[in-house]
């Protein structure tokens, strides 16, 4: 008994209810100046189109006003805001069921289809709780006099009149049920809204896939940001730590190279602080970077600047650098700081053998140095994975790793990506 109590008036004080309530009333407040505009337009357009008989018949007005109410409804939601503000109402009042995409924008003509077979569902919906809501609780109210006065309903010179007496106790007791199933009328109306929400309101095919490539793009900025610190700042630490180490080796037997040591730390890390600017910069996206992106044209003061951290380089150039693409030159050029980068760190002392190659239709940089004893002959770290995306991402080949005793770095860049 108790649970058929609960199921029977438990929605009464729910606050669900009311907030379908007041989601179903705005949808019937929504179709008033639709309902207007047919009482106004559709007698003398029939009156235009069809014999005087045909025009006036009941059934053929309700039809065309029908449908001149869900056109003007169906046009009305294109309009990109009324999405917004819809969609936001029903998350809202409509509880969790509603996903998030209801609030935004439509991006694609399925979504706007989708919108507007929502808001007829709504408008439709709506205007029946709507004509509920006026007759039921004044039916209520007026139910409880109808026994003394004989009169239930009187809608000007129409007038709905019961028995005086106990012969209409039934009145009050009918109101009160009519009550109760418009409260249950409501809860099975919102609640099918709520399971139609991620149908019509919510991302569409082409709203996943456009997510999906805003989260592909942050991704690929994110790699790319995270090789620009690894080759920069990664390359400008490690020349710190060789001489920093170098330094304080020497300071009291050799202080001519501890100052030339600590000469080369500090360019290393003006550099280093440059290269950080330029990846903040990148972040904040109000403002511009400052740090000038670095090419092959600059690799004589890379390779001095590694000669000076202890390594030595055979550095062969063939073929005019400077006319090499500019995003070839940029990348071709994290690599070669990469390679001399690594043997600085794994093969200290060593000797590097660097070639750079400029052909008409490709740039190879080839590098070359012993095994150190501190290298992994397992695949590669960081560094060399940030190298093959820099050439995947411009359709060349690379290879790294031992042969006959040397780590070889062979990487093939084509000038003309396009294609």
């Amino acid at each position: 008994m108790a649970a058929v109590a609960v199921r029977v008036f438990g929605p009464v004080v729910r606050r669900l209810t009311y907030r379908r309530w007041t989601y179903l009333v705005l949808g019937a407040a929504l179709i008033v100046p639709f309902v207007l505009a047919a009482v106004l337009l559709v007698p003398p357009v029939l009156d235009g189109v069809l014999p005087r008989d045909a025009a006036r018949a009941p059934l053929v007005v309700a039809v065309a006003m029908a449908v001149m109410i869900l056109g003007l409804a169906a046009a009305t939601s294109f309009i990109p805001a009324l999405r917004v503000v819809d969609g936001t109402a029903a998350r809202e009042l409509l509880g969790h069921g509603i996903p998030e995409q209801a609030s935004a924008r439509a991006t694609n003509l399925e979504a706007r289809w989708k919108t507007c077979q929502w808001f007829l569902v709504h408008v439709v919906l709506g205007a029946v709780i709507g004509a509920l809501t006026l007759v039921v609780p004044f039916g209520l109210v007026l139910s409880v006099t109808a026994p003394f006065t004989g009169v239930w309903f009187r809608f000007g010179d129409t007038q709905l009149t019961v028995p005086v007496g106990w012969r209409s106790a039934w009145v009050p007791l009918a109101s009160v049920g009519a009550a109760l199933l418009l409260v249950h009328l409501i809860n099975l109306f919102g609640a099918a809204l709520t399971r139609l929400g991620p149908m019509l309101l919510g991302a569409t095919p082409a709203d996943r896939l456009a997510a999906l490539q805003r989260r592909t793009e942050q991704l690929a900025e994110r790699n790319r940001l995270a090789r620009e610190l690894h080759d920069s700042v990664g390359h400008a630490l490690s020349v710190v730590t060789i001489q920093a180490g170098a330094a304080g080796r020497v300071l009291d037997t050799d202080p001519r190279f501890a100052h030339k040591a600590l000469a080369a730390i500090e360019d290393a890390a003006r550099g280093a602080l440059a290269d950080l600017d330029h990846v903040l910069g990148l972040l904040r996206e109000d403002v511009p970077s400052t740090s000038p992106h670095h090419t092959m044209t600059d690799m004589d003061g890379l390779i001095g600047t590694m000669r000076d951290a202890g390594v030595e380089i055979d550095a062969r150039i063939k073929g005019d650098l400077a006319a090499v693409p500019f995003a070839v030159s940029t990348e071709a050029y994290r690599i070669v700081q990469e390679c001399l980068t690594n043997a600085l760190r794994h093969a200290e002392g060593a000797s590097v053998t660097l070639v750079v190659t400029a052909e008409a239709e490709t740039l190879t940089v080839e590098a070359v140095n012993p095994l150190g004893e501190r290298v992994s002959t397992s695949g590669g770290g960081r560094g060399i994975e940030g190298m093959r995306e820099r050439v995947t991402v411009l359709r060349g080949q690379i290879t790294a790793g031992p042969v006959d005793g040397t780590w070889r770095v062979r990487a093939a860049i084509p000038l003309r990506t396009g294609g």
